[in-house]
């Protein structure tokens, strides 16, 4: 005996008519032949009737316009402005533009004759094509230090974006 899920299914397929004509005679067959199936049959089948005789309530065309004319009834007050400190972002800001001045700062000391005991350099024998960059930064640590200030500063610029197209919005809505 086949179990009631598999049973329903079946006998679903059966009345939306998407099984195939050899399905269709094996349960059939199972309807006039097993009175479980025949109880089943009935029930699912009522309920397929009272489906497709129910309406399906639709929303009015107006619906969407109105849920908006209600949401903007209400001011929604930015939730950033409540719980963000300037000043620790402008500091965070700030420790990340250090970081990147002290990166350059050592990379220009790994420059031949830029150490600290050494005379100052000579510009017009100053060659570049004599630098090999490679030793000055070669390590994966320096990479990832790289990326991710480039990263920092990359959201830092979002944010300075951000506040200034919502003041230009905040003049022009108002003004």
């Amino acid at each position: 005996m086949e179990s009631q899920a598999n049973m329903e299914t079946r006998l679903w397929d059966y009345i939306d008519g998407l099984c195939s004509e050899e399905e269709k005679s094996v349960v059939e067959q199972l309807i006039a032949g097993n009175q479980e199936w025949k109880d089943k049959y009935k029930e699912l089948l009522e309920v397929h009737q009272l489906m497709a005789g129910i309406e399906l309530d639709e929303p009015s065309l107006r619906f969407t316009r109105n849920v908006m004319e209600e949401i903007s009834r209400h001011h929604i007050a930015p939730a950033a402005k409540s719980y963000i400190n300037k000043r620790v972002v402008w500091g965070i800001g700030a420790f990340f533009l250090l970081s990147i001045a002290g990166f350059l700062v050592y990379v220009f000391g790994q420059l031949p004759g830029s150490e600290i005991s050494a005379p100052p350099v000579n510009i017009d024998n100053f060659n570049l094509d004599k630098v090999n960059f490679g030793k000055l930064i070669n390590n994966t640590y320096t990479y990832v230090f790289v990326m991710i200030n480039a990263i920092l500063g990359l959201v830092l610029l979002d944010m300075y974006l951000g506040k200034k197209k919502r003041k230009l919005e905040e003049e022009t809505g108002k003004g």
